[in-house]
């Protein structure tokens, strides 16, 4: 794979923020977090960043449900994005991410994020959090923790956006998360999102960490399907590794599934940027429960 090439790679995001100069720079923050549907599509708002918002919630659902009607990977990827360095500190960037799922959240209608800031300094982020039902804190879904690295100063002036967030009725019929983010059948069962655009954008025209999430979870479901003949399983652990940012596209993700004999399986899984001669953008490994026979 290393050695596939690509006629035209090309990225269409709005820009790297790392490259304007200080006037220019909350500008662009605003016109890229906007376009960015990671957050907006999903529902969820984010405080200190949006206008109005002073919790972190995000609604529960179907399309971020898996086939037996508990919650995906994904969605959790993206509810709390780790570690939680603001892009009003600096320019962040995420290195690991780590989900334990507790309850499956059947019943949940909106999660809420608490916080816990580890550790901020220099060059290096640390958090932790707990995803818990909106509605009921003590009814904890998932604890989270993730590192990450500044890529650079802000300069002052900072403000908050008015970023509205997609209001859509829940319903069974939503399309899935895998089809509104642009990912399709790669070969040899793989899957990929052909290039970095406005809504798959980090503000420094990276992709960023929810079609990443998106698409390593469609590559997983695909292949545990293929080996086990069911799609019937809950996430338990979902571990992130950011190893480079991915710039060019194709963005390929493979899964294997690693001892499926049992009533839990793991998997492993890598995405790689085509576009860039085959380079490793991020690993997951994880966990699944069997569900029902």
């Amino acid at each position: 794979m290393s050695n596939e090439t690509v006629d035209e790679p090309a990225n269409q995001s709005l820009g790297d923020i790392r490259t304007l100069t200080p006037e220019e720079h909350w500008q662009h923050f605003e016109k890229s977090w906007i376009a960015l549907q990671s957050y907006t599509y999903l529902g969820k708002g984010t405080p200190f960043l949006d206008v109005g918002v002073d919790r972190e919630i995000m609604p529960l659902r179907h399309d971020m449900r898996n086939s037996t009607g508990g919650v995906m990977a994904a969605p959790l990827c993206i509810a709390s994005p780790e570690p939680w360095w603001r892009d009003d500190e600096c320019v962040p960037a995420p290195v690991t991410m780590a989900y334990d799922v507790l309850d499956p959240a059947h019943d949940v209608k909106r999660l809420e994020v608490l916080r816990e800031v580890v550790s901020i300094g220099r060059q290096m982020g640390f958090s932790r959090a707990r995803i818990v039902d909106a509605d009921d804190h003590e009814r904890v879904i998932a604890m989270t923790s993730g590192s990450g690295v500044s890529l650079g100063d802000v300069p002052p002036g900072f403000y908050l956006v008015d970023n509205p967030v997609t209001q859509l009725d829940d319903s069974p019929d939503l399309p899935r998360l895998r089809d509104v983010f642009g990912v399709l059948d790669g070969p040899d069962g793989t899957v990929e999102i052909s290039k970095v655009t406005p809504a798959l954008s980090s503000p420094h025209s990276a992709l960023h960490l929810g079609p990443i999430n998106i698409a390593i979870e469609a590559a997983v479901t695909d292949e545990l399907e293929r080996v086990t003949g069911t799609a019937d399983f809950q996430v338990e652990t979902w571990h992130v590794m950011f190893v480079k940012p991915g710039y060019l596209g194709p963005f390929r993700a493979r899964a294997t599934v690693v001892g499926a004999s049992g009533s839990r399986v793991g998997v492993e899984a890598t995405m790689v940027d085509v576009g860039a001669g085959g380079r490793v953008i991020a690993t997951v490994n994880a966990s699944f429960r069997r569900v029902g026979g």
